[in-house]
């Protein structure tokens, strides 16, 4: 009800006074379940009708899970609840009305992103039940096996949401005509069969089976004659191979292949010219996905983002890289390519000639191939950039980072940690999130080497200069060895905005003058099993930092 209030500002107390008293006919009443469901008949009657249709696609969900934003958003505009209106993109559309929901409270932001943003959230128990009934009473959605009991639907089915919350209630699709069904979405691990024989794959246009481990190589034929499929979600799926006829999904527009054993795509994915968004890879493993050999002989010129992907020295697709002129994030989880090699000048041209194309997040983890080292050179820096991931054996940040008047978050390779560095950047207006990371040995010799070499730079501390970083709020260092960080050594004021510090690592050498961080309130420290006893004995220390930090 605050939410409701909350989003309509222009509204008199006259106004609100006659909505209280049609809500609650008594002057004192103890709110019944009947009341409840009052507030909430006004609050979804309120809404607009776009949001309406989104919030009721929120009773695909079971009970109690934890939703990603970006799976639910890129799902509207598959399912044509969202489009580009008013000089907005769809996914722009598809944020404004994410974020009404979030202040109308009627969805609960878990977990932030690195950038701010809401990246996960959870219905209220009571508000899912309503609009799980809603959703039943308008035929919009079909729950199988879920928590709720929703009656078997006279008529056809829709859109089909398949649980296993350990549900008592059926979960069987018997009886059911499934023959209309545009929408698939499977949750749970259990290897009960999909029922692809009873759907007319002419009309599917979703199909979300996200972490279903009952899924195999040979269920990719039905899928590939699913001919208008726009939104293809296979994630932590054991699915190891996507087959040529992928070719036939002439409408797609998002393939999530992320966790999944799939290594390299096939030649025919240049020929998807709907796809936006191509997820493949696994983050935390920097496991990446092989592009086709082959280079396109039309531009795929509809992708927006394309994460996850190995460049290797044998791939000529590099050379069809720059024909992807409205990318809007790059993210390349493995480079294995020759300094004086063909293959790493064409690279460093594709990006040069994509940042100018309006390119606005690029990640490159760097093991080996000195790649990094040379953007430097650059000759126009990358000016619609608003978030940056350098990771690898970096030696040196690009000068050019400190001209990206919009960046709004940075990950740059441990090796680059000096004051230097942070002198580089922090004049940076918009910079959000600083990390500092890398995934290496403890006892990686070149690491340790490097490190110690930057400390002997600044007698053996990493000193915050004072005087920038006005609107940082999160500072993090993921790496197997951070070394001693100082934020106190003048009288002024260092990193004034800056809420959170996150650090994970093995090794550790103790951060000095937090408490002069007048904005700080956590402070997350993960140390690994392998520490040593000096680690151990810093940050018990620091966890006995008086009480100005809880």
């Amino acid at each position: 009800m605050a939410g409701l209030v909350a989003c309509n500002p222009t509204k008199t107390n006259d106004h609100w006074s006659k909505v209280c008293k049609s809500l609650f006919p008594e002057q004192v009443a103890p709110l019944t379940l009947e009341g409840v469901t009052r507030i909430l008949d006004y609050c979804y009657n309120d809404l607009p009708a776009d949001l309406k249709t989104c919030s009721l696609y929120l009773s695909i969900f079971p009970k109690g899970s934890k939703i990603s934003k970006k799976r639910l958003t890129r799902r509207w505009i598959s399912e044509c609840f969202v489009a580009e209106k008013q000089g907005l993109s769809a996914e722009e559309v598809a944020e404004t009305y994410f974020n009404q929901l979030v202040s109308r409270k009627i969805i609960r932001p878990v977990d932030h992103s690195s950038n701010g943003k809401v990246k996960s959230f959870k219905v209220h128990d009571m508000i899912l039940e309503y609009i799980v009934s809603k959703s039943s009473e308008e035929n919009f959605i079909t729950v199988v096996g879920g928590h709720w009991l929703m009656p078997t639907p006279s008529n056809k089915v829709r859109r089909l949401s398949m649980q296993s919350s350990g549900s008592k209630h059926g979960n069987s699709t018997k009886g059911m005509n499934l023959s209309q069904v545009r929408s698939l979405t499977a949750f749970g691990s259990q290897n009960r069969r999909l029922p692809f024989h009873s759907f007319n794959n002419g009309i599917i246009q979703v199909l979300d089976l996200e972490g279903w481990k009952g899924l195999t190589n040979k269920h990719m034929n039905d899928i590939c004659k699913m001919l208008v499929l726009k939104y293809l979600s296979l994630r932590r799926t054991e699915v190891s191979e996507i087959p040529s006829k992928i070719e036939k999904l002439q409408y797609l527009e998002t393939l999530d292949i992320r966790e999944t054993n799939v290594g390299v795509l096939p030649k025919a994915f240049g020929q998807l010219k709907q796809l936006r968004s191509m997820l493949g890879g696994n983050k935390n493993t920097k496991k990446a996905l092989k592009l086709p050999h082959e280079k396109n002989k039309e531009p795929m010129k509809a992708l927006r983002i394309l994460s996850g992907i190995e460049i290797g020295e044998d791939s000529s697709a590099v050379a069809s890289l720059h024909q992807l002129t409205g990318l809007r994030k790059l993210a390349i989880y493995k480079l294995n390519i020759r300094e004086s090699g063909q293959t790493f000048k064409q690279l460093r041209s594709s990006i040069e000639y994509l940042c100018s194309c309006g390119l606005q997040t690029l990640a490159i983890n760097d093991e080996s191939s000195n790649f990094i080292n040379s953007l430097d050179t650059m000759t126009t820096p990358p000016r619609y950039i608003i978030g940056l991931e350098l990771s690898g054996k970096t030696e040196r940040p690009p000068k050019w980072i400190k001209g990206l008047n919009n960046l709004y978050k940075i990950t740059l390779s441990v090796t680059v940690l000096q004051t230097d560095t942070f002198k580089l950047i922090q004049d940076l207006p918009k910079l959000f999130t600083l990390t500092f990371t890398l995934n290496a040995a403890k006892d990686d010799r070149d690491i340790v080497d490097i490190l110690e070499e930057n400390k002997q730079l600044t007698d053996r501390e990493i000193i915050i200069p004072p005087g920038g970083f006005k609107s940082l709020k999160l500072l993090r260092f993921f790496a197997t060895l951070v070394p001693r960080l100082s934020f106190a050594v003048t009288g002024r004021e260092v990193m004034p905005a800056l809420e959170r510090i996150d650090m994970r690592f093995e090794a550790f050498e103790g951060i000095y003058g937090i408490e002069t961080l007048k904005s700080l309130q956590e402070v997350h420290l993960s140390v690994g099993n392998q520490a040593d006893e000096i680690t151990k004995f810093l940050v018990q220390d620091l966890k006995n930092t008086p009480k100005y930090l809880d």
